[in-house]
């Protein structure tokens, strides 16, 4: 019952303190820098999908598509 109760506090504890946080306008310029974005080395990203081609035989899937029946 202890391990339970305590588990059930740790929990609370995680949940509470992980919670959003409150930007201020003037913090807003560090979240838009160019190192935040996730696309912004295009050479490391023509990388990784050629990696992922070559392991798991599939290319693309980073844009729109249509379904999986291959009518798009």
């Amino acid at each position: 019952m202890k391990i339970k109760a305590l588990f059930l506090l740790a929990s609370a504890v995680l949940m509470v303190g992980s919670g959003c946080a409150n930007v201020k306008p003037w913090q807003r310029e560090h979240l838009a820098d160019y190192t935040m974005q996730p696309d912004r080395d295009p050479l490391g990203k023509a990388q990784a999908e050629h990696i992922w081609f070559s392991r798991e035989e599939a290319s693309g899937g980073s844009g729109v598509g249509g379904g999986g029946c291959g009518c798009n």
